[in-house]
């Protein structure tokens, strides 16, 4: 009963997220800033276990995904389940996960950093969860919006970059383009990627004004 209630309290933000931002904000067309070959900027960020984390650090022996994404967004909070499963699939496989929050929590109080450790807590989160409230990783990345993918391989260059996949609703989903594009890396068939590039949707990320 409760499950049922969240999803359908989720479904609905969704809905009025869609709205808002049809009507708010202009629609991103392509994932992101990064082209693809490129070598994706170096960070280092406080996890919510206050350790530090750079790219270099995190960086797994096959590839590294940098996902942006955050705690309010619905459609980041619909797709955090398949994001766990995903990490629980392919980081054994050598890719390993960083996700990074980058709105400002004064803008989004949900999203400061005893927010994430909360969030990080009740999802047992398999991977670090990082904190740029001033957003200039994100800005680096080229990243706008929540949840938002950057796939690199093992030398750090970027071999996808987009939405994890087609649908918010799990039962809906034709198209498993970040699931798809990581098998291709584990196989060490990154040019064999398609599509490399795909449309990110969510919420805008909430930069620092």
């Amino acid at each position: 009963m409760f499950k049922t209630r969240t999803k359908v309290l989720i479904l609905s933000a969704i809905a009025l997220a869609i709205v808002a931002g049809a009507f708010l904000y202009p629609q991103k067309t392509v994932a992101a800033a990064l082209e693809i070959g490129t070598s994706a900027p170096s960070f280092e960020l406080k996890n919510v276990n206050e350790q530090m984390v750079s790219l270099a650090g995190a960086s797994g022996e096959v590839g590294t995904l940098v996902v942006f994404t955050c705690n309010h967004c619905p459609f980041a909070m619909a797709y955090e389940d398949r994001l766990i499963a995903l990490a629980n699939e392919f980081q054994p496989k050598g890719i390993k996960f960083v996700a990074i929050s980058a709105n400002d929590p004064k803008i989004k109080p949900e999203d400061g950093f005893e927010g994430m450790q909360k969030k990080a807590k009740e999802k047992n989160l398999p991977y670090p969860y990082l904190i740029n409230e001033d957003g200039t990783v994100a800005t680096a990345y080229g990243a706008a919006r929540t949840p938002e993918t950057f796939l690199l391989d093992k030398d750090g260059k970027v071999v996808y970059t987009g939405r994890i996949d087609d649908n918010t609703e799990v039962k809906d989903v034709k198209v498993h383009d970040l699931q798809n594009a990581m098998t291709k890396l584990v196989e060490g068939k990154a040019s064999e990627i398609d599509p490399k590039v795909t449309a990110a949707f969510g919420c805008t990320i909430k930069f620092r004004k």
